[in-house]
This record gives C-alpha cells, sequence and structure tokens, in this order.
C-alpha cells in the first residue's frame, strides 16, 4: 500500500516494504534545489579569496570550478536533511536504527533538475498491549545459605588473586596474544585484529566449550590442543546467526592466535584480603559477602517475577515484526542483556560468555527479545514511567558495589562504552514492569516449586 501526498515544496511517497520497513521516496523541485545551490555560491563569492583577486571579486566560472563539489555535497546534505526530518515530523514516523539510503553516494544537485532520492527505514510497529492488571505472579522464596556464600567468597579471593606466569598453559588457565578473525574463504577479508586478546582455556571438566574473540566454540580445547606462547594456534567455526556485525552472520570463520604470555590466577588467600580491604577479619569479609548476597536474592526474586510479567506479554502481544534482526538491532539487545547481567551480579567474564551464548540464538529467539523491548516502550509510555538522574545514579553506585570500582569510574565506563543509555532504559522497565506487578496477585512459593512450575511451563511451549 502507497500513501502519496503533494507538500510544498517536496514531494513524498511513503510504501510498505515490509514488516516495519517504509521506503519514502522524496523529490525536492528544481526551484528548492537552484536557491540553495544559489545561496551557498553567492555566500562563496563574497568571501571566498582566489590567487589573483580581492575578496569578493572572483570571477564566478573559477568559485564554481574550485568549489564547486564542496558547495554541491553542502547543499546535498542540507536538503536531504531537511526534507527527511520533515517527512519524520508530519508523518509521525517512530524510527528503529539509522536510515538506510544507498543511492545517496551517486546523486548530487544541480541546477535546474529536481532533486530526487529514497530512504529505508525501520519504523516501530504498531499493535495493542494485553490487560496488566492482576496477573498471577509467582515469587520464589530465596535464602542465602553457607554454602552460597563460600562460593561468593571463593569467587571473589580469585577475582583478587595474582597472575603466576606460566611456560606452558594448562586447562583452566589464561592466555593472552594476538587474535586475527577472518573469512576462512578469503583471508584477506578481515573483520577483526587486535593485540591483548585474552582467553581462558577450557576446563578439563567443561566439555571442551571455550570463548575466543566474543565467539562461543564447542570444541575449542580439540581445535587449540597444547597451547604454547609464541606458537600461532587456528580455530574455525562458523558466525553466529546474530553477531551485532552482518557481515559474520553465517560466514565460515578462520580465528589465529598467537598467545605472548599465560597466566594462572592464584585466589588470594581470604585473611589477606579481608586485611586488604578493611576488615579486622575473615569473619567481618563473609558477614560483608553475606549482606551483599542478600540484597542480589531480592533482586532475584524481583527479576524472576519481572520475568514472567514479560513472558505474558510477550505471549498475549501480537505485532508485526521484521523480517531479520539488523545489526543495530542486535547490538542493542545484546547491550541489554549485558547491562541486566551486571545487574545481578554477574562478573566480566561470565557475562561475555553469556553474550558469546546469545549471539548463537536462533532468529526465532532473537526476535522476541527485539518484541520486548517494543512492548515495553509502549508499556512505560501507557503507565506513564519516569526515570530520574538520582535513579540512574543510585543504578550506578549498585553496579559499582557490584563489581567493587567507584561510582565515578563505573559512570565513566557506561559513558565510554556507549552504556548509559542502555541503563537508562533498564531502568525503566523495571519500574515500568514494577508498576504490573504491583497491581497483580502475588503468591510466595518455596523455590524448587518454582523452578519445577518454571520447567513445565517451558516444556509446554
Amino acid at each position: 500500500m502507497a500513501e502519496t501526498t503533494t507538500e510544498l515544496p517536496n514531494i513524498v511517497e511513503i510504501t510498505d516494504v515490509g514488516p516495519c520497513r517504509k521506503k519514502i521516496k522524496i523529490e525536492i523541485p528544481a526551484a528548492t534545489v537552484q536557491e540553495n545551490l544559489g545561496s551557498a555560491l553567492d555566500t562563496l563569492l563574497m568571501r571566498a579569496e582566489l590567487p589573483g583577486f580581492r575578496p569578493g571579486h572572483a570571477p564566478k566560472r573559477l568559485i564554481e570550478k574550485k568549489f564547486g563539489t564542496m558547495i554541491r555535497k553542502q547543499a546535498k546534505d542540507e536538503l536531504v536533511g531537511a526534507a527527511f526530518n520533515k517527512v519524520v515530523q508530519e508523518h509521525k514516523l517512530r524510527l528503529v536504527g539509522d536510515p538506510l539510503a544507498e543511492d545517496l553516494a551517486t546523486i548530487e544537485p544541480i541546477m535546474g533538475k529536481p532533486l530526487i532520492f529514497e530512504i529505508d527505514v525501520e519504523v516501530v510497529p504498531e499493535f495493542e498491549l494485553p490487560a496488566t492488571e492482576g496477573l498471577d505472579i509467582k515469587k520464589p522464596q530465596l535464602e542465602v545459605t553457607e554454602e552460597m556464600v563460600g562460593k561468593e567468597v571463593d569467587k571473589i579471593c580469585l577475582t583478587e588473586g595474582s597472575l603466576e606466569e606460566r611456560p606452558t598453559p594448562e586447562p583452566g588457565d589464561y592466555v593472552t596474544g594476538h587474535a586475527k578473525l577472518s573469512d576462512s574463504n578469503d583471508t584477506a577479508k578481515v573483520f577483526f585484529e587486535s593485540d591483548g586478546i585474552v582467553v581462558q582455556l577450557p576446563a578439563a571438566d567443561g566439555g571442551g566449550k571455550g570463548m575466543i574473540v566474543g565467539l562461543m566454540v564447542d570444541d575449542l580445547a580439540t581445535q587449540i590442543g597444547t597451547v604454547k606462547v609464541g606458537e600461532k594456534v587456528t580455530v574455525k567455526t562458523k558466525g553466529p546467526e546474530n553477531h551485532e556485525n552482518e557481515a559474520i552472520r553465517g560466514v565460515d570463520l578462520l580465528i589465529e592466535y598467537v598467545p605472548s604470555r599465560a597466566d594462572r590466577i592464584i585466589p588470594a588467600k581470604l585473611e589477606d584480603l579481608a586485611a586488604r580491604v578493611g576488615f579486622t577479619n575473615a569473619d567481618g569479609m563473609r558477614d560483608a559477602v553475606r549482606n551483599r548476597l542478600r540484597q542480589r536474592v531480592i533482586i532475584d526474586q524481583q527479576s524472576a517475577m519481572r520475568g514472567q510479567v514479560m513472558k505474558h506479554l510477550i505471549e498475549k502481544t501480537e505485532m508485526p515484526l521484521p523480517e531479520r534482526l539488523t545489526s543495530d538491532q542486535a547490538g542493542r539487545t545484546l547491550q541489554r542483556h549485558r547491562m541486566e547481567l551486571m545487574y545481578r551480579g554477574f562478573g566480566p567474564m561470565q557475562v561475555e560468555e553469556r553474550i558469546a551464548q546469545l549471539r548463537r540464538q536462533s532468529s526465532a529467539e532473537a526476535m522476541v527479545y527485539l518484541k520486548s523491548m517494543f512492548i515495553m516502550e509502549q508499556a512505560s509510555e501507557k503507565l506513564g514511567v519516569r526515570v530520574t538522574e538520582q535513579e540512574v545514579g543510585g543504578r550506578i553506585t549498585q553496579l559499582a558495589h557490584e563489581r567493587n570500582v567507584k561510582p565515578n569510574d563505573m559512570r565513566d565506563e557506561l559513558v565510554k562504552t556507549k552504556q548509559i543509555n542502555t541503563l537508562y532504559m533498564q531502568i525503566r522497565e523495571h519500574k515500568t514492569l514494577d508498576a504490573i506487578i504491583a497491581k497483580s496477585k502475588v503468591t510466595e512459593i518455596p523455590v524448587e516449586e518454582f523452578n519445577k512450575l518454571m520447567t513445565d511451563a517451558n516444556k509446554a511451549e
């Protein structure tokens, strides 16, 4: 279906070209093009300085010859930008990601001729939210056990441990080196190359699976064999279906890795670590860990209830979805997951391993997450959810506490990695889901019963 409207001064045609995709064709009249080019040229005539001529007295033909390309590029950018923004505003298009215009590089404004171009855009789908009041929500009864405290203490001791360089690494050790990721059928096509890439050799009880350059490889242990510092190893794998870099998806990949050093992490002694971070003894540190886990239990309970609400909204909402996950969408989805894992207390290595697994999920699974993002956008607007700067600061402090870093350093990291907006969206999503939970019927049940309930529900799907 095509919607054609004549606007002054442009002619606009908007056509549906697929789920959530529209093609916008814009024709800017010759008079507008000429006016823009003429204005830019007149400005240069008054200001340009050419050898042998006083400012403002250089011949027009010389100005056109010297600055014509620059004038036309500037005019094109201004004309296209203004026309596109006007269409978006007047037709109330809610864009998703960046617009795509393959022909813009080949067109240029010409005196006496209209400027015609096409832009493809992705838009937020139209849909109706299901009922969000009176939902039946189960809250698992979670408690902090001494076993949990012990495991968390062991993890902290490992994280705060020291590196012991080793001539020959063994399973579970870490190697650091140079990695190059390329197309195995065309090694000249390099997707990624960098020094300082850390790889943990798959542990003996890990089934041989491991991660390298952000990719999960099921038989990494078999492929790399016995690693030696300075000797190149090669790993072959298939590009994940939903990698942020679309050029990698489904491609036969070759990873060349040369380790420059190998290390084993020697866990810090609890007594030494406790004293180092300001506790009088190991028991004091254990108490602090226990309190942190109690806070994490509350987060886990809330996450479990939020998950039920989200599942209900996804199952009860019908909407058209894009035919495939674009790189922008995949990137936003993975950033969203990364932030949620950080919020729940997962360590950096655990986070990246989970993200590597998510890159391998099917398109159908990935689309579920994209659908949830659209749902949350509309639900937050409907419920009038707003996020304050104080709430953002509080969440940053919480993340910093989990990572044992200063809040200012945590904020700087989020800004540097362009995750601060993802954090804002996470807070808004949590507040939206919590608002729905507040109007639901919440029943506390033992964790074993809760886990069985969730397992049976997943099997029934």
